[in-house]
């Protein structure tokens, strides 16, 4: 397995969003199950990723599929006392960095709770004000 592949599956349940930095490139582009919006950004993709780790609970990687750069982590977890399976696709460019992060996601209600969660959660944060409004000027 590829040693990034490795760290993340250790750090991405702590929600420490310090720790996933360090993992993804500094373009990194991160789709989320929530909604078809794309974030960008290493700051942004860690601030995102720290969010989340605090949601779920329970989280734990089930299965990984990969090779090369590309890598799919099948996972489980709960977001309040919902059940909740999804996938990480992963790609990695050739510093073996993090480029690309998406999240598929069910059953529904799980998902609907996460945004639910997600959203009052960044509505707190002042740095996704900054990011909106650095979004909105460009």
């Amino acid at each position: 397995m590829h040693p990034t592949i490795t760290r993340m599956m250790e750090v991405v349940a702590k929600g420490d969003e310090t720790l996933i930095a360090d993992l993804l490139a500094e373009d990194v582009r991160f789709l989320p199950p929530t909604y078809w919006a794309t974030w960008t950004g290493r700051a942004q993709v860690a601030a995102v990723l720290g969010h989340v780790g605090q949601v779920f609970s329970d989280f734990r990687y089930r299965r990984v599929m990969g090779d090369g750069n590309d890598w799919a982590l099948e996972f489980q977890c709960k977001v309040g006392d919902l059940d909740a399976v999804g996938v990480d696709l992963i790609t990695l460019n050739d510093a073996g960095e993090i480029n690309l992060f998406e999240v598929a996601m069910r059953p529904l209600k799980s998902v609907a709770a996460l945004r639910e969660a997600m959203n009052a959660r960044v509505q707190t944060d002042p740095r996704f004000i900054a990011f909106r409004e650095a979004l909105s000027q460009g």
